[in-house]
C-alpha cells in the first residue's frame, strides 16, 4: 500500500517550526500530547522535544506526594493543635511556630491532592485558571515558610545574643510580624498573575510553577528578584542570626567554665552527666535548620536559574522532582521546630501517647544557655 500523505503530525510540525527534533524513541509522541487544548498557550516550545514520561514515574510521583502529604498534614496539624490548646505554650514566640506549621499544613493540604490526580491522568486536568492559582499558592506558602523561619531565627537572636537588653516580643508584635510575612509574600506571588512573568505548567505537565523558559528580560527579572527576596536574603539572615547565636552561647559556656575553676568545682551546670556541651547542641540544631532549608529549595532555584540563563538542559523529570524537594520542606519543619521543643513533646505525650517521644529527665535539665537556646518561646512577654 503506497504512502500518499507525507505531512508531519502537528507535534512534529511544531517542533520543526522551532528548530527542535523529535526524540520520542522512534515515535512522534511528546510530553505535551495529553495536554488540554485550552492549556496549549501556556506551553513553551522547549518541551516539544521530550518524549512522554514512563507511566511508572507518574505513579511514583503520585505515591511520593501522597506519603509526604500524610506526614505533613498530620505533623503540622498536631503542632497547630497542641500549641494552640496548651496554655503553657501560648507565648508570643510560639505564634511564629504555629504560623510556620499552618503555612506548611496549607501547602500540602491544597497542593498534594491536585498533583496526585494529575499524576494519575499524566497531565494537568484542571485548566489554565487552576494552574495559575496552584502555582501562586505554592509560591505563597513557600515564601511564608521561609520568612517565618527567618522571624524565628531573629527571635532567638534577640533573646540569646542581646539577653536582658532585648525588648521582649509581645503577642501584638508577633501578630504584626506574621501579618507582614504574609503581605510581603502575597505581593511577590501575585505579581505573575498581574503580568510580571507568568505561571505555566512544569516539565511533565502535572504541576505548575514560574515561567523560567521565557526569553524576555521582563520575565527573567521576576525570577531573579524573587530569588533574592525569597531565597538569598532570608538565607543570609538565618545564617547571620545563628552565627552570632552560636558565638554567644559558646562565650557563655566559656564564662561558666572559668567561673567553675575559680570556685574550684567541676562545673556550674546541673546536667554535667550530659555528654554534649550546649554550644555543640546549638551548632547541630542551627546546622540542621540551615541544611534542610538549603537542600529543600536549592534544587528548584537551580532549575529556575538554569532556565533563564540557559546554562544546562532541563528535563521534565528534573523539574518535577525539584518541586517535590521544595514541598518536602513542609514535612520536616514540624520535627525541627515542634518536636525539638521539650514542652511540646510533653504535651504530645500526654494527649497522644502512641505518637510522642517522651522526654527523658536529662532533657528536662540543663544550663541556662541551653534552655534558652532550645526553647526561646518561654521568654516572658512584656
Amino acid at each position: 500500500m503506497a504512502i500518499t500523505n507525507l505531512d508531519p503530525a502537528p507535534g512534529v510540525a511544531a517542533m520543526q517550526s522551532f528548530g527542535i527534533h523529535a526524540e520520542a524513541f522512534g515515535s512522534n509522541q511528546t510530553v505535551i500530547d495529553k495536554v488540554l487544548p485550552e492549556m496549549m498557550h501556556l506551553i513553551d516550545p522547549y518541551w516539544y522535544q521530550f518524549p512522554p514520561l514512563n507511566p511508572l514515574w507518574h505513579a511514583l510521583l503520585g505515591f511520593t506526594i501522597s506519603v509526604l502529604a500524610f506526614i505533613s498534614i498530620t505533623g503540622n496539624g498536631m503542632v497547630v493543635y497542641i500549641f494552640s490548646t496548651t496554655k503553657s505554650l501560648k507565648t508570643p514566640s510560639n505564634l511564629l511556630v504555629v504560623n510556620l506549621a499552618f503555612s506548611d499544613f496549607l501547602m500540602m493540604a491544597m497542593m498534594a491532592p491536585p498533583m496526585v490526580v494529575n499524576s494519575y491522568n499524566e497531565t494537568w486536568v484542571f485548566g489554565p485558571t487552576a494552574c495559575q492559582f496552584y502555582a501562586c499558592f505554592g509560591s505563597l506558602f513557600g515564601c511564608v515558610s521561609i520568612w517565618t523561619m527567618t522571624a524565628i531565627a531573629f527571635d532567638r537572636y534577640n533573646v540569646i545574643v542581646k539577653g536582658i537588653a532585648a525588648k521582649p516580643m509581645t503577642i501584638n508584635s508577633a501578630l504584626l510580624r506574621i501579618l507582614g510575612v504574609w503581605l510581603f509574600s502575597l505581593a511577590w506571588t501575585l505579581a505573575p498573575i498581574f503580568g510580571w512573568s507568568r505561571y505555566v505548567p512544569e516539565g511533565n505537565m502535572t504541576a505548575c510553577g514560574t515561567d523560567y523558559l521565557s526569553k524576555d528580560w521582563f520575565s527573567r527579572s521576576y525570577i531573579i528578584l524573587y530569588a533574592i527576596a525569597c531565597y538569598f536574603l532570608p538565607l543570609f539572615l538565618i545564617v547571620y542570626s545563628y552565627w552570632f547565636i552560636v558565638q554567644a552561647v559558646a562565650a557563655h559556656e566559656r564564662a561558666m567554665r572559668e567561673q567553675a575553676k575559680k570556685m574550684n568545682v567541676a562545673s556550674l551546670r546541673s546536667s554535667e552527666q550530659a555528654n554534649t556541651s550546649a554550644e555543640c547542641k546549638l551548632a547541630k540544631v542551627a546546622l540542621m535548620t540551615i541544611s534542610l532549608w538549603f537542600m529543600a529549595w536549592t534544587p528548584y532555584l537551580v532549575i529556575n536559574f538554569a532556565g533563564i540563563f540557559e546554562t544546562s538542559p532541563i528535563s521534565p523529570l528534573s523539574t518535577i522532582w525539584g518541586s517535590v524537594f521544595a514541598k518536602a520542606n513542609a514535612v520536616y519543619n514540624p520535627i525541627v521546630y515542634g518536636i525539638s521543643h521539650p514542652k511540646y513533646r510533653a504535651a504530645l505525650y500526654q494527649r497522644f501517647p502512641a505518637l510522642a517521644c517522651q522526654p527523658s529527665p536529662a532533657e528536662e535539665t540543663g544550663s541556662v544557655a541551653s534552655a534558652a537556646t532550645a526553647c526561646t518561646e518561654e521568654k516572658p512577654s512584656a
